[in-house]
């Protein structure tokens, strides 16, 4: 069942500071499909699939996607409307 490989948006923590250089699982995400605003740690995460898929909370949609390869990283974002940061104090 889909539920027993659901994992929540802290899972690619460690994986977004990697790519980011910032903490993003506070940062807040805008769903493209259903407009929801939802912080990324509240995000749907599968990681058994050839590469992570990262799903809307609330509508299901595909908002990120990333593959890693030995020497690079994928990273779609297309799902995204828009994804807000706080700037550091």
């Amino acid at each position: 069942m889909a539920d027993d490989r659901r994992l929540d948006g802290n899972a690619i923590g460690g994986m977004m500071l990697e790519l980011f250089g910032v903490e993003m699982t506070t940062a807040t995400e805008v769903c493209r499909t259903c407009g929801t605003a939802d912080v990324v740690a509240r995000l749907e995460v599968y990681m058994d699939a050839p590469g992570t898929v990262v799903r809307c909370a609330h509508c299901k949609a595909v908002l990120m996607r990333i593959v890693r390869g030995p020497d690079r990283t994928w990273l779609d974002l297309s799902g995204f409307r828009s994804i807000e940061l706080r700037s550091p104090d």
